[in-house]
């Protein structure tokens, strides 16, 4: 099986996470370790906060001068290690009915942090992306999952054409998302088990990871608009193959 492995980090790469949900989810978490939390006192008196983290208190000033020019800290500002690796073997052993992201060279991360929300919205059980073409956690990509990047499971591999194997062998029917594709995702939507693969804006999926999809499939948008961002991409399709695959039992 695949494992995914995570990215090098910059110097003293600890993630840092700013505001109400991304601060509040990372809390909560149980398999996400703490660092250090700077806070406003009202902030600070709205969180449930461990014994043993710990906390600065700060002026709102001061938490903008930790977090990048124009960030909404909301009063709070918290470093945390990355989480846990999770493995790709994880995710496809799960039973049932299911939908899986796999993400094509998406490097922004907040197109990423958007993909996360709309994958816990329609319950994916997690996305794939090969680790030398993906963002790291940051506060951006947090903010932009307003808490999901700790509920969706993110696998990073280092083939992603071979994980697409793997996922086949899963029981699996992977889409493709492609404008030049024939067919309307609701017409290859179908068995209980789904991978969608979606690629970066403009580029698009390449032609080798389509090579390793069993369909391509476009989504049936005005002709007045070229495309849709990727996170839009993403949402419509979950929802769509959250109400139009067979097989649920």
């Amino acid at each position: 099986m695949a494992r995914g492995h995570r990215p090098s980090r910059p110097s003293g790469g600890r993630p840092r996470f700013w505001g109400r949900h991304a601060v509040g989810a990372a809390l909560a978490n149980p398999a996400r370790r703490a660092v250090k939390l700077w806070a406003t006192r009202d902030a600070a008196a709205r969180l449930d906060l461990p014994a043993d983290l710990p906390v600065t208190l700060a002026d709102v000033a001061d938490l903008g001068r930790l977090v990048p020019p124009d960030a909404p800290h909301q009063g709070l500002v918290l470093d945390v290690d990355p989480l846990p690796d999770a493995y790709l073997d994880e995710l496809l052993e799960r039973p049932g009915p299911a939908t899986l992201l796999v993400l094509d060279q998406v490097t922004d991360p907040h197109n990423v942090g958007a993909i996360l929300r709309s994958a816990a919205a329609f319950d994916a059980v997690g996305i794939v992306t090969q680790d030398r073409h993906s963002p790291p956690e940051s506060g951006a990509l947090a903010r932009a999952a307003s808490g999901a990047l700790e509920l969706v499971p993110w696998v990073r591999v280092v083939n992603l054409a071979r994980a697409l194997d793997e996922i086949a062998e899963a029981g699996f029917w992977r889409i493709g998302l492609a404008g030049e594709a024939t067919r309307s995702l609701a017409e290859t939507l179908g068995p209980a088990r789904i991978a969608l693969v979606l690629g970066a804006e403009g580029e698009g999926i390449r032609p080798n990871t389509a090579a390793h999809c069993d369909e391509l499939a476009r989504l049936p948008i005005s002709p007045r608009v070229e495309s849709l961002n990727v996170s839009n991409a993403a949402a419509i399709s979950l929802y769509a193959a959250m109400t139009g695959r067979t097989g649920q039992a």
